[in-house]
């Protein structure tokens, strides 16, 4: 479980002398892979960290429309932002920094990240330390963190991707790839299907009890003489109008204005380090 100090900080980040903070799983990367495969840990009850710098490369994308539920598209700023928001009401921490070295130690991993000024991308020279029992990489398209580890990776010109199995796991135990690091197409709704995928094969890994992350109307199992497995959750009519009146409201409150930051474009067209237009 990650602890707190009184200022709001996790204990351990920014002070290079104090504990390493601790989590179940830590998460390199931020975008749609990451953050889902981190929603998926932490609703299974793993303590989840996400440690991200760079902005996800779907941010460039000017309207997202190949993504099912959304038959009209929609803007990739606000999808990820939406991930974002998910991930954290799910208990996923999020930090930012850029993962430089994963370490074996003993009963999991010790991951350091250097931190960034507030504002911006570049390092301020000091490392957080982090350790966790298992690590998923879903970071693109660095991945030379991992070059201690022994971890297979495959070089493809200017790309490197990291080896996994069917569902996600590397050559090394513990250690995990999700999305387009995996050499999975460079799609959305890939990605997110992936870090699923992923997500839910460290829970199995975890050996953590859990069977299925569903909702179902009261009486689902009960009035069947079984008991609720371990992950779902049955709800009676009252409580599942509450939650689609809170979805509706959510979904209104998220479209009802124009996304607030720029678009994106590749950072090497405009002078902005993040590639936003000036519109």
């Amino acid at each position: 479980m990650v602890t707190q100090q009184t200022d709001g900080t996790a204990d351990g980040v920014g002070d290079g002398d104090a504990s390493p903070t601790s989590a179940d799983v830590l998460v390199v990367g931020g975008g749609v892979a990451g953050l889902t495969a981190a929603t998926f840990t932490a609703r299974a009850g793993l303590d989840t960290i996400v440690v991200n710098l760079d902005e996800s490369i779907l941010a460039r994308n000017a309207h997202l429309e190949n993504v099912p539920g959304f038959p009209g598209g929609v803007n990739a700023r606000q999808f990820l932002d939406l991930l974002a928001e998910q991930a954290e009401e799910n208990g996923v921490e999020r930090q930012s920094g850029r993962v430089t070295a994963v370490e074996r130690v003993e009963g999991g991993f010790e991951v350091l990240a250097s931190t960034v000024d507030s504002g911006s991308r570049t390092s301020d020279g000091h490392s957080d330390r982090y350790v966790a029992d298992a690590v998923i990489a879903a970071s693109w398209s660095d991945v030379s963190y991992l070059d201690g580890l022994g971890v297979e990776t495959r070089d493809a010109g200017s790309k490197e991707y990291v080896v996994v199995d069917e569902v996600g796991r590397t050559n090394v135990e513990g250690v995990y790839a999700a999305g387009r690091v995996a050499e999975k197409y460079h799609q959305a709704v890939v990605a997110a299907g992936h870090g699923a995928e992923v997500g839910l094969t460290v829970v199995h890994d975890a050996d953590v009890a859990y069977y299925h992350d569903w909702v179902t109307p009261e009486g689902y199992f009960t009035d069947r003489g079984r008991e609720v497995p371990p992950g779902c959750e049955e709800i009676d009519a009252a409580e599942r109008d509450r939650r689609h009146a809170a979805s509706r409201k959510r979904m209104r409150e998220a479209f009802s204005e124009p996304h607030p930051e720029p678009q994106r474009t590749h950072p090497s067209l405009v002078d902005d380090e993040l590639g936003r237009l000036d519109e």
